[in-house]
Order: C-alpha cells, then structure tokens, then sequence
C-alpha cells in the first residue's frame, strides 16, 4: 500500500479529502483513510471467539500478533456473506491495537476531494447511519467513507 502524499484525518474537514482505500462489501463501495490501514492481505483462518458479539467474527494471527477481525456486515444491515466466502483481511490500526475488517474484495487507493464529498445518503438508516461519515460522489458510483473510530468502538 502507498503511504505518504495527502493524509486523511478522522477529525473537522480535512476528513473529506485525501487518499482512501477502497474495498466493496455486498456490492457496495466503502473507503477508509488509508492513514489507517496497515496492510491488506488475502484470506486467513480465523479462530473463533466463544460468546463474542456478532461483529467479531474470530482472531487471527499475523506474524505473531493477535488481531481481532470484523464482519461488517451486520452492523452495516448487509445480507449475511455466501457460504464458502473467503474474505479478504483490511488490517487498520486504532492506537496501538490492530483490527481486521472482513470485506468482500479489495479495490485501489484513490484521491478524493472536499468538492465531492456529501453527507451520509438520506437512504442510508439505523445503526449504518451512524457508520458512514458520509459519500463521494465519482464517475460511475458512490462511495461511503467508513467511521472506524465509531465501528471500532462498538
């Protein structure tokens, strides 16, 4: 993954510009800055968590650290993954911990400006709305930008 360049923040305006990483998740585009995300890997066994919420779907080890990983698809109200889905691994940090976000298939590092990003989709409802900071309007479709501070804390 390409680091430096434009940075985007989590905090006021410049969270609306700057390079995102972009995955889609039951044929929607999300996107994370990608100040957050460490690394992107293929699919790994997961162990699972007894009595874990649903948002954990297991542990995995990378290289010798435990790394928490994340189905986003319940909290986002996505229709469950397909049987024999193999996810792919969006490793972002929050502090010094680390968390994968399962998605479906990885996508490219894209610049964004403030000029097409709007707020969160009057469609968008629940629990999820609380999730998307908001979209970017591009050439053939949308992209929502992930809140990983306020998924992480659930």
């Amino acid at each position: 993954m390409r680091r430096g360049g434009a940075r985007m923040s989590t905090e006021g305006p410049a969270a609306t510009r700057g390079q995102l990483c972009t995955f889609t998740l039951a044929g929607h585009h999300f996107g994370v800055p990608v100040g957050r995300v460490q690394e992107v890997i293929r699919h790994q066994e997961m162990t699972a968590v007894p009595l874990a919420p649903p948002l954990v779907r297991g542990l995995i080890n990378l290289r010798g650290q435990i790394v928490t990983a994340l189905d986003l698809r319940q909290p986002l109200d996505l229709p469950p993954a397909p049987p024999g889905a193999r996810p792919t691994n969006v490793v972002v940090r929050a502090g010094a911990d680390l968390y994968s976000l399962l998605v479906d298939e990885i996508g490219d590092v894209i610049e964004v400006g403030a000029d097409a990003f709007e707020p969160p989709p009057d469609t968008l409802t629940g629990r999820c709305r609380d999730l998307i900071r908001g979209a970017f309007k591009l050439d053939a479709r949308l992209l929502l930008l992930l809140d990983t501070d306020r998924l992480l804390a659930l």
